[in-house]
């Protein structure tokens, strides 16, 4: 085998690739033909040949669509792409000679000691290389749950605690790096319903579950700019929900789509979520009708509606204040006075009101972890746009500068997308030595 060098062999290269790295560190074979196929020329059925793969399969792998997990065929994709043991878990292959390069689950070279933010760069890179494996968090194999054909009762509780777990991941990676990990998650569940036998309340408990994972991966498609794919798995998370009887998800399924159409018919977008509000209803959990009414609130504010905004964020804190330590769902966790308070600033900022968004949003942010960069680098450009309409030119450059740096590395369109406007309105100032130097930034 030694003297054979296969068509599929991955040049040296791509294997230093921080994308290759990470799909081969996951056992992510889709995106490693992938890979292989846009950045050296190999097409999928050289692989699907060398592998002993049909080709169908190989292209449906590419497109995220399961996952291999057979030691001998791993062992053989190995063999096919050159890919040394080391980096997959096995043992040195046949094939490979003492200078063989040893990569044992590498991170990517840019995730270095002297990067801006390194500890947090290294955090990030360390996560999104698990994240294809589900292996991030530390989860139980729930690959196989079922005896035979049939789901245990217990088995949606089990899996209700993983999709918890690995929402967790939402707080560092964007939704370009989650987006396949939250899809399959939704695939293998739907699978279950239809392929496997249950009680009509098991039934029902596994499709809650389900319209939860189609919500993460909504809106991690959303995140990384599919907004397609977000609105159909919102619109699917919505039947879903519906059919379980869980009216929370059903709402929430509801307040996602309004986030979605606040920002082409903004008429649409309250009617929205004003449904989504009455769909929970007056007895849904408290966090619940906390953040469905947060999300009103941002639709009135949209649509330049003050007072609206105003009595929407008034009922989101009095669901706030009465929770008194009981438990909520996991979705709705993140939610707090805190949060409420960066709300109330990026509603503020849309209705340019900035003597209420500055002070709101430095407040809240002043208690918000660098960790999560995304969230935090959108924060701070409405806090940057305020600061602009103030007048206050200078420190809408430095808290544009700071964003640019937070976002930097992460797989979301959507920082970007808030920064532009920011950037257009600071271009006219471009004579001012902070904003000559955060544009250049920004143009980097």
């Amino acid at each position: 085998m030694t003297g054979y060098e296969p068509p599929t062999a991955l040049p040296r290269e791509l294997l230093d690739h921080a994308g290759m790295s990470a799909a081969i560190a996951a056992h992510d074979f889709g995106e490693v033909f992938r890979l292989a196929r846009s950045e050296a020329g190999i097409s999928y059925s050289k692989i699907a040949a060398e592998c002993d793969i049909k080709p169908e399969r190989v292209g449906a792998l590419a497109r995220g669509l399961g996952s291999v997990t057979t030691f001998e065929k791993i062992a053989q994709i190995a063999d096919a792409l050159r890919i040394p043991g080391a980096a997959l878990g096995l043992a040195p292959r046949k094939w490979e000679t003492p200078d063989t390069p040893r990569r044992e689950l590498p991170l990517p070279a840019r995730a270095t000691a002297t990067d801006r933010d390194g500890d947090e760069v290294r955090r990030r890179e360390f996560i999104k290389a698990s994240a294809g494996a589900g292996l991030a968090v530390g989860m139980p194999d729930l690959t196989r749950p079922v005896t035979g054909r049939r789901v245990s009762k217990e088995f949606p509780q089990q899996l209700r605690e993983r999709t918890a777990r690995l929402r967790r991941l939402d707080d560092v990676l964007g939704g370009g790096d989650t987006y396949r990990v939250y899809l399959g998650e939704y695939q293998a569940t739907k699978a279950l319903l239809r392929d496997c036998t249950y009680t009509e309340e098991t039934g029902r408990s596994l499709l809650s579950v389900l319209a939860e994972q189609a919500q993460q991966a909504g809106w991690a498609a959303f995140d990384g700019g599919k907004h397609h794919d977000a609105t159909s798995l919102y619109e699917d998370s919505h039947t879903a929900a519906v059919e379980a009887r869980d009216a929370a998800l059903a709402g929430n399924a509801l307040a996602f789509l309004a986030y979605q159409a606040v920002n082409g018919d903004r008429a649409a977008g309250i009617q929205i979520a004003a449904r989504s509000c009455a769909t929970a209803g007056p007895d849904a959990a408290p966090g619940v009708r906390a953040l469905l009414h947060e999300r009103l609130a941002w639709a009135y504010a949209v649509a330049g509606l003050p007072s609206e905004t105003e009595r929407a964020l008034s009922a989101a804190e009095s669901a706030l204040d009465e929770i008194d330590g009981s438990l909520q769902p996991d979705w709705v966790a993140w939610v707090d006075h805190n949060e409420l308070q960066i709300m109330s600033g990026r509603c503020w900022t849309e209705l340019r009101r900035p003597l209420r968004a500055v002070p709101t949003l430095e407040s809240a942010l002043a208690k918000y972890e660098d960790t999560h960069a995304r969230d935090k680098s959108l924060y701070l450009s409405w806090l940057a746009a305020s600061y602009l309409t103030a007048g206050e030119v200078e420190q809408s450059a430095k808290a544009t500068s700071r964003a640019l740096d937070l976002s930097a590395g992460v797989a979301s369109v959507r920082p970007r997308q808030r920064l532009a406007p920011v950037l257009r309105r600071l271009s006219d100032h471009r004579a001012l030595p902070e904003v000559a130097e955060v544009l250049e930034k920004a143009r980097v």
